[in-house]
């Protein structure tokens, strides 16, 4: 009888990374970035929500699109990432919302994490664990994820309005963030 030799293809990565990462901190004086796509428009109008308050907390908010991400086109979407990686303090990336979707937004929160960014993948109920999962994959198992309910797109602004503002406080403590003493009284 011949021996075969079974691989485990759930084996975790030797150079796994486990840490979260740095902290936000103190929002005030940071540079914070939202990396939206092309398909949520309930990510649009939650990163819009939560982008007021952390401008509204003295912090510089910026946005990135990610569009197509195959051949010529993807590879300057990826120097353009990269580029916008490095303006930022804090990077809020999502919307992992479906599979593929979930692929590119944990993609590109590893790509923060490992520019020395504090980062936050944001991914929806039904997606959280193929994020966290994908993170692992991709060697930052302990990339943090914020999770927002499920499902999110189908709703109209004046349903997805009250999540934003539900789960913002959740965010910054996904984070590490703080406000001040006056922005959480406002």
């Amino acid at each position: 009888m011949a021996l075969i030799k079974v691989l485990d293809p759930t084996a975790r990565r030797m150079d796994d990374d486990a840490s979260p990462g740095p902290d936000a901190g103190a929002l005030a004086g940071k540079r914070i970035g939202f990396r939206l796509d092309q398909i949520w428009r309930c990510w649009d109008w939650i990163s819009e929500s939560w982008a007021e308050k952390m401008r509204n907390a003295g912090a510089e908010v910026s946005f990135w699109r990610s569009t197509n991400r195959s051949g010529e086109e993807g590879e300057a979407q990826n120097q353009s990432l990269q580029a916008w990686l490095a303006t930022i303090d804090i990077a809020v990336v999502g919307l992992a919302n479906c599979g593929s979707c979930t692929g590119w937004t944990i993609r590109d929160a590893i790509a923060a994490a490992n520019a020395g960014v504090a980062t936050t993948a944001i991914a929806t109920r039904n997606f959280e664990d193929f994020a966290h999962e994908l993170a692992a994959r991709g060697g930052r198992s302990g990339l943090r994820v914020h999770v927002l309910p499920y499902p999110l797109n189908e709703l109209s602004r004046e349903e997805v309005d009250p999540v934003a503002q539900a789960y913002f406080a959740g965010l910054l403590e996904v984070m590490g963030g703080s406000l001040t003493a006056e922005e959480k009284a406002a």
